[in-house]
Parts: structure tokens; sequence; C-alpha cells
């Protein structure tokens, strides 16, 4: 179901304010599904300096390192192609599917684990811009988690 022309402009203006910083920020959401669900950590074996500190590095130290900040950047950069299509199912599936097929296929993630990233993000929305835009935003997370669900 796709979101109102009201719920898509209240999200679009949260989102702006949260990728206007979007390799700090990104790099905040990563670092805290790491710290937090550290099981995800396995999914990044090529990242070797996560590897060799993710046991004992703090949240914020790891969110200092390069490839999670590149990563996070990468992160936030698909859900920007997304918001876009927030009121457009079918713009949002064709945006949403190889992604999703990557991560399920190649990549081998477990679909819950874009929860996690989804709960940091609207925690991250929630310090920075208050309990409002966190839960016009949680309109978005579940739209996009509920299509990538589907895509899996």
């Amino acid at each position: 179901m796709a979101l109102s022309a009201e719920d898509t402009q209240t999200a679009g203006a949260v989102w702006e304010k949260i990728y206007a910083d979007v390799e700090d920020n990104g790099a905040v959401v990563l670092s805290r599904m790491f710290k937090e669900h550290h099981h995800t950590v396995s999914y990044f074996k090529n990242f070797t300096q996560l590897q060799s500190v993710a046991e004992t590095a703090s949240a914020e130290e790891i969110a200092a390192l390069a490839e999670v900040r590149a990563h996070g950047k990468k992160v936030f950069l698909a859900l920007n192609d997304m918001v876009p299509h927030l009121s457009n199912v079918d713009a949002l599936k064709e945006t949403i599917a190889p992604l999703a097929k990557k991560h399920a296929t190649e990549l081998k993630v477990d679909v819950k684990d874009f929860e996690i990233i989804f709960d940091n993000l609207l925690a991250l929305i929630g310090e920075k811009q208050g309990a409002d835009a966190k839960t016009a935003f949680k309109k978005v997370t579940d739209l996009i988690y509920e299509e990538i669900k589907a895509a899996y």
C-alpha cells in the first residue's frame, strides 16, 4: 500500500534532514547494528577493519571505520532511491527488487536484519528530529520492509 500524499511529503522532509549528513548517519545506523546484533558482522567478512575490532570497539569507533562509513553511505543511497517512490508501489517494488534479490540469494542476508537497520534508523531520526518525525518515518520503513520481504 502506497503512502498518502501527505505522508509522502512529511516523510520526504524527514528524510531530507537525515540524508543531509549521509555518511555520518549511515555509519551510525550500521555501527549500532554491529554492536547490538553482533551476528550481522558475519555478513561483512571482507571488511577487515571491522572484523579485527568488532568484538572490542565501541559503536562510535566502528562508525569511524572507512569501510563502515562507505557501506552506511551505500545503504542511505539505496534508501534515497526508494523515497521518491513512496506514493507509487510499482515503482518502489522495481527499485527494491534488485537489492532484495542480491541480499537474499548472493549475500544470504536474513530478511529480518533489514528490520534492525530500520529500527536503528528510526532511533536516530528520533534522536535528531524528535518523536513526531520518528513516527512519520516509521510508515516509510514499514512499507519498505514489507516490500523487501515480499521480494525475498
